[in-house]
């Protein structure tokens, strides 16, 4: 089974579609692992997308990261990076499937409701960030 990390960004949690969101990924086979609801400090969101560090919009990304709450969770399945990156849609909601996350839920490439891992690997790297081993059940 593999775990993959998923976040509901700000502008989501501000819209109350976290339980949308969520049944999203219960209805189409992954299981939600861990699960909490956090306010990102300044360095964690830099520290979080410094991937990202030398792209021009890294400075507002991480703005926007910090300018409400998120829910992280740990998603568990067969194929979970791929289901997830499937269930969210393009980064861009404007090119996204209809009925995916970022379509249904999204306002724009900036404020696009959810993150998802990319790779198995950074998967991996991500979960760590946000979750002990001990809450991972």
């Amino acid at each position: 089974m593999e775990q993959t990390l998923s976040i509901i960004k700000p502008d989501a949690v501000a819209k109350g579609v976290i339980g949308k969101i969520l049944d999203r990924f219960e209805s189409n086979g992954l299981r939600i692992a861990a699960m909490k609801k956090v306010q990102l400090s300044r360095k964690d969101a830099q520290e979080f997308y410094a991937v990202h560090k030398e792209r021009p919009f890294f400075n507002d990304l991480v703005d926007f990261m910090i300018s409400g709450p998120v829910v992280v969770s740990v998603l568990e399945g067969e194929n979970a990076v791929a289901k997830n990156r499937e269930l969210m849609g393009a980064t861009n909601p404007k090119e996204a499937e209809p009925g995916t996350i970022r379509a249904d839920f999204a306002e724009n490439i900036d404020a696009n409701a959810v993150h998802g891992s990319d790779s198995l690997e950074n998967a991996k790297k991500e979960i760590a960030f946000f979750f002990s081993q001990r809450e991972i059940s």
